[in-house]
């Protein structure tokens, strides 16, 4: 051996002693091969060849494996979740067993089904078709104490399923359990996951000392609209979650702490993807949280028959009818809601702000969101199930590489003064309910809906703009981009406890960030591109290292729009100049571009397994690409009214699911066209008109676009442009003339069945708030926002229109001075028919109730002559009826529509905080109960009941959503309706 000491050779027993060999390397064994190549043997080449031959041979094998075992993945994955779709399947056909039995005595509990008993309690609980769904609960109220209470926290609060409580905060919140029954529809309805109804307290701590009751579960009353109440399991740890068919007083303890919910401790979930998850979740026995609304003490003179209200401070006086006036109190009992809702389908999308939404699971449904509500839609079942944890606009989705579970995140309110950022207006409490109003992320279950984490609640300023899963590791973390001016970037293990464990943040851009992804092959790599960057990160021992993209000598673009990676780890981009560029695994620059891809940016890039390559981009095309980004011929042309693919997915085989820009979802091949699966207003969405004898119903928007949709086949059966905002709309009471009033002025008489425009009419140059016809047909009333009421005669099968005259302020002139009498000092905004069509009553902007003769029109001003008048319909929020509808503190503008059903003594509103609530009618007291729901984003700007009352339909302004509720009748319990009196 070399020494390097002496600069010579020790012998063999000094390497014996322990000193290593003379270090050899590959050049030196390449030297020595050379050298002696010449003294090998003949046969040292025929060897090498069959080592290489064997070399390769082995190698072909791995691959072969390695395929196999990807194979095999796929099919388990499918297997487990065809596994959770039958079993889900199951368990509502032994729930509408379950119901059978239950429904022949409500107060004996029927024991379960031996073959559902046999599955684990929570697997059970979580295919139950979502109707046990412990999601985020829309249904408190939100506290009416004060005009500042108010501005705090706009919309109303509701409490998180799957999220244990402190000591502290156990103390704070009253009870809420999970539903015994469910209000899903037979048929093809969708099995939606909807929240909670809740009556809602102003008093409850007093009265808790004085009302003493007794926990039971009820079982409502059958009903053609009720789906079968799935069975009960009860764990030893109780989650929380509530369903629609709760109605029962809250404990003793409880109320006296506060009316917002509680539950019991939970245990820590694992942190498996897989159906083990669903071992875990736990069911809990029925009840519901009961609230009321309550306005500014009324004062009632019992000698005039008036009482007077007041809103925002300005008194109103309302007079009582004579039947009620020896006996009404406007603080005495209120009686339940004799129906409550449940979700059943929402028509909507959101693409026209969002990117990468769209998804196919395993199951064959598709998930997307719109509003605050995830839709999981089956198109061939013609099924919808619905998560509604969220309480604002979703604005992102990622799914697990597991394909069960998925990540959504949540976003601020609609404008800075509404917007809930933690900088600006942080909660008091980080950890309690109220406090997941504020931007978050939530990880649930697509299977059972459960919701398993709740994420960055005191992290994320302003919005998630994006989400992902890692892919090589299994999922273990999550990455999200805030939309606040740092744009900072998280990076979670989001299954460490329930509000997830944060490994770092840091600052990601200085412009927008449109997209993040972790690489499939490369454990720590995360990519984000947005405006002006495409950044590549390494995370390593708790740092992010930032490499920003080197575009070297081509065109830097405004906008990198989309990214994707190939099977071999490459990262592809699209940009906003309709160029892909390939960027090499594990560095920085560009090793491929592909320049004038598309016309326009690229908005979309999907890999499929065979290494083909899809994009999508604003110049309404679908382009297919071999793994070396040449044409392979197939192209899709979306249709123009559809808008541009947003995002491009795969489907079932060769099938694409793509999410477009004018909020449509569609689906096809490149052999077979694109047909919509879901279609969608694309802006502010504030006409609605139930069909008169059909079930069917318009909407129309400031999208210039009027749909007719169907509620039994949930599709549209007829669009049409008409040019301008549409702000109202009415059908005929034969319901083959339907009129849409603009913000012009302008309104058109059109056939509700081939779209003819008969005629067109302008009142005033304002926008056209509200049209109703007369009880006889005879009459038309068109409230404006000029201040005016213009009634017209009807003739010629509704077809031809005469103005009778015009509803308006008067003045009468004084020696000195001009003093206002009669008529709107502001817009209006509801009216209402006397059922002999002789009358009108109206509300204006300025919280004014006036009474007018129609055929005259001229305005009664003795009111108290009105007060036994029956009215046709009840839109009008502010009259004796709604008394009730009103909470402590409203300025008088909270609540935008009202409703009455036609056949029932039931009354809807919507209001500003996206919330749909449904009272007992009349609700003339002001403690009126009432059950509210969630899921709308935005102010509810109408509701109506379709002819038969079966459903109840609500349309969303900014977040564009049209939800369908059915009706069911709620149970009567003693406990319940003698409670809060």
């Amino acid at each position: 051996m070399y020494n390097s000491t002496s600069g010579g050779y020790k012998g063999p027993r000094k390497m014996m002693l322990g000193s290593s060999p003379p270090p050899v390397t590959i050049t030196k064994v390449f030297d020595a091969w050379s050298k002696s190549g010449s003294r090998a043997c003949p046969s040292a080449h025929t060897d090498d060849e069959m080592i290489e031959n064997e070399n390769q041979s082995l190698r072909d094998r791995v691959a072969d494996l390695e395929k196999k075992v990807h194979e095999q993945t796929d099919e388990i994955m499918c297997l487990r979740s065809t596994l959770a779709d039958v079993l889900r399947r199951i368990n509502t056909i032994e729930g509408a067993r379950d119901t059978r039995k239950k429904s022949s005595s409500r107060t004996n509990h029927q024991p379960e089904h031996p073959f559902i008993a046999s599955f684990p309690s929570s697997v059970v609980n979580s295919h139950s078709g979502g109707r046990a769904t412990p999601t985020k609960e829309g249904v408190r109220l939100r506290h009416h104490h004060s005009d500042s209470a108010r501005d705090v926290s706009k919309r109303a609060s509701s409490y998180v399923p799957g999220r244990s409580p402190s000591a502290t905060q156990i103390s704070r919140r009253s009870a809420h359990y999970q539903s015994t029954s469910s209000l899903y529809s037979d048929g093809h309805s969708s099995s939606s996951v909807s929240p909670a109804p809740s009556p809602s307290p102003t008093h409850a701590q007093a009265q808790a000392s004085h009302h003493p009751v007794h926990h039971a579960r009820h079982t409502p009353s059958p009903s053609p609209f009720a789906s079968p109440a799935r069975p009960q399991q009860l764990g030893a740890l109780n989650k929380r979650w509530a369903s629609t068919s709760d109605f029962a007083t809250p404990s003793h303890t409880a109320r006296a702490h506060s009316p917002t919910p509680t539950n019991s401790q939970l245990s820590r979930r694992p942190n498996s993807g897989s159906l083990h998850n669903l071992n875990n979740l736990r069911s809990s026995t029925s009840q519901l949280n009961l609230t009321r609304h309550g306005a500014r003490e009324a004062q009632y003179n019992p000698d005039e028959g008036v009482v007077k209200m007041y809103l925002r401070g300005r008194p109103l006086n309302l007079y009582v009818p004579t039947p009620m006036r020896e006996t009404y109190n406007p603080s005495g009992p209120t009686a339940q809601p004799p129906a409550k809702l449940k979700l059943e389908w929402v028509y909507g999308y959101r693409g026209r702000d969002c990117r990468n939404n769209v998804y196919q699971l395993p199951t064959g449904e598709i998930v997307y969101f719109v509003a605050a509500v995830v839709v999981l839609y089956n198109v061939e079942d013609q099924m919808q199930r619905h998560y509604l944890g969220h309480t604002d606009d979703i604005k992102c989705l990622a799914v697990h590489p597991n394909k069960l579970l998925i990540a959504t995140g949540q976003t601020a309110g609609h404008d800075r003064r509404d917007a809930r950022s933690w900088r600006l207006n942080p909660p008091a409490d980080p950890l309690s309910p109220e406090a997941e109003e504020w931007p978050h992320i939530r990880v649930w279950d697509s299977v059972s809906l459960n919701t398993l984490h709740i994420i960055g609640i005191s992290d994320i300023e302003r919005s998630v703009a994006c989400l992902a899963f890692s892919k090589a590791d299994g999922g273990s973390l999550l990455v999200a981009v805030d939309e606040a001016p740092d744009h900072n970037m998280s990076v979670w293990d989001w299954s460490r406890g329930e509000r997830g464990y944060k490994l770092l943040e840091t600052k990601c851009a200085a412009d927008q960030v449109l997209a993040v992804d972790f690489s499939p092959v490369d454990r720590n790599t995360i990519i984000t591109c947005g405006k002006n960057h495409i950044s590549f990160w390494n995370y390593e021992s708790g740092m992010l290292a930032k490499r920003m993209g080197i575009f070297e000598n081509r065109e830097r673009p405004k906008y990198v729009t989309s990214i994707s990676f190939t099977d071999t780890g490459n990262v592809i981009s699209g940009d906003s100049n309709g160029n892909l560029l390939i960027w090499q695994r594990g560095g920085n620059t560009v090793c491929k571009m592909v320049r004038g891809a598309h016309e326009g940016p690229v908005f979309s890039i999907l890999v499929q397994k065979d290494g083909a390559i899809i994009t999508g981009g604003k110049d309404g095309r679908i382009i297919e690409w071999d793994r070396d980004l040449e044409r392979t011929g197939n192209v899709i042309e979306v249709p123009e009214q559809f808008g541009a693919p947003r995002v491009v997915t795969s489907g079932r085989g060769t099938q694409l699911v793509v999410g477009t820009t004018r909020n449509c979802v569609l689906g096809g091949t490149f052999t077979f066209p694109l047909r919509p699966v879901m279609q969608g207003h694309t802006e502010e969405l504030w006409a609605l008109a139930p069909h008169p004898s059909q079930q069917q119903f318009l909407t129309a928007g400031y999208d210039r676009t009027c749909y007719l949709w169907d509620t039994m086949a949930h599709t549209i059966v007829w669009s049409k442009d008409i040019g301008e905002h549409a702000q109202s709309a009415a059908f005929s009471n034969n319901g083959e003339i339907v009129i849409i009033g603009t913000t012009s002025g302008r309104w058109f008489v059109m056939d509700s069945e081939t779209r003819e425009m008969y005629s067109q009419h302008q009142d005033g140059n304002e926008p056209i708030q509200v049209l109703r016809f007369s009880p006889s047909g005879q009459y038309l009333a068109v409230g404006s926002r000029d201040n005016n009421i213009y009634v017209y005669q009807v003739s010629e099968d509704c077809r031809k229109y005469t103005r009778i005259g015009r509803c308006q302020a008067k003045t009468r002139k004084a020696r000195y001075q001009s003093i206002s009498s009669v008529g709107h000092s502001s817009f209006v905004t509801h009216l209402d028919w006397s059922a002999d069509s002789q009358f009108l009553q109206s509300n204006s902007g300025d919280y004014e109730l006036l009474f007018w003769n129609a055929g005259l029109c001229r305005q009664i001003v003795q009111t108290s002559q009105m007060r036994d008048v029956e009215w046709a319909s009840n839109t009008c929020t502010l009259n004796f009826s709604t008394l009730g509808i009103w909470p402590e503190g409203a300025d008088g503008t909270d609540i935008n529509t009202c409703a009455k059903a036609n056949q029932s003594s039931l009354l809807a509103t919507g209001d500003d905080f996206g919330k749909v609530k449904v009272f007992a009618f009349p609700a003339c007291n002001q403690k009126a109960r009432c059950y509210e729901y969630g899921g709308h984003s935005s102010h509810v700007t109408a509701v109506g009941y379709l002819h038969d009352d079966s459903r109840l339909i609500s349309t969303g302004g900014r977040d564009t959503a049209i939800m369908q509720w059915v009706v069911s009748a709620a149970s009567s319990s003693p406990s319940s309706s003698s409670s809060h009196r």
